[in-house]
């Protein structure tokens, strides 16, 4: 789901224009946002809960080159999901067999190439 997809659901369901619905869900995720940013944690019941994760420089390395790099602390959003919303998803699933394991695709054998000279 895209937000223009959010934001039409909403105006069909609560049967507002677009550019009010627009306006909306916008806000919405500018207050989360703002919330966010003062380090707050955002909670929203039956849903979820967002924070911010801070974390701390470390020293990594390039893959291309294999160079150490110094990587700066950073924070980044962390969502967790409510148990009403974990629930809602997993509500048919009670024993492990519901939900089988992806399986690996099937692994070819390598074969030999006989080259001529």
């Amino acid at each position: 789901m895209t937000e223009s997809d959010l934001i039409r659901d909403l105006a069909a369901a609560r049967k507002l224009s677009k550019t009010r619905a627009k306006a909306l869900v916008r806000q919405t995720f500018a207050c989360i946002e703002e919330a966010l940013r003062r380090g707050e944690r955002v909670e929203i019941r039956a849903f979820g809960s967002f924070e911010m994760r801070l974390y701390g420089a470390y020293r990594g390395r390039n893959p291309r080159t294999g160079a150490a790099v110094a990587v700066r602390p950073k924070r980044l959003p962390f969502f967790k999901a409510g148990k009403q919303l974990r629930d809602l998803l997993n509500f048919k699933l009670t024993r492990t067999q519901d939900f089988p394991a992806i399986q690996a695709p099937e692994q070819r054998p390598a074969t030999k190439v006989a080259r001529s000279i």
